[in-house]
Order: C-alpha cells, then sequence, then structure tokens
C-alpha cells in the first residue's frame, strides 16, 4: 500500500497477486477491471476501519489510535463489507 499525500493507492500487482493465490486452479485469471474494482474495494475498507477507529478512539477521550480501537470496530465492520 503506497499513501500518496492523504490517498490510500494499493498497487495493482499486489492486489493481483492476492486474488491469483486464493484460485485453485493454475488455469484460472484475473482480469484487469477486475483488479482495478478490488483495489478500489480495499480502499474504501481501509478508509471505513480509519475512520472508525478514529471515532471510538474519540468517544474515549484518547489521543493515539491503538490496535485496541480498531479490534472494538471490527466486528461491526465486517458485518458491513
Amino acid at each position: 500500500m503506497a499513501n500518496a499525500g492523504n490517498e490510500i493507492v494499493f498497487k495493482k500487482e499486489t492486489v493481483a497477486k492476492l486474488l491469483t493465490r486464493s484460485f485453485k486452479e493454475d488455469k484460472t485469471k484475473v482480469s484487469s477491471d477486475a483488479v482495478i474494482l478490488v483495489a478500489e474495494m480495499l480502499k474504501v475498507f481501509v478508509e471505513e476501519a480509519t475512520r472508525r477507529a478514529v471515532k471510538q478512539a474519540d468517544s474515549e477521550d484518547c489521543d493515539n489510535i491503538d490496535i485496541e480501537h480498531f479490534e472494538k470496530i471490527l466486528p461491526q465492520l465486517l458485518l458491513d463489507f
């Protein structure tokens, strides 16, 4: 994952490798449009997780976001996606 300013960007090659690792047959291919779509979904997921973790930390009057804040928001985040 690269961070261009405040924008989250996933490398298409990395996303493609992650997708192809889950395929059971070597013949299965993934289109470039599918890679772009999955990369966009990952971006939205990470941005939403960040927003929710920040909100959780704020509700607990914390200045820093810890893994505990992420762990608290994770169950609902996974249900929403």
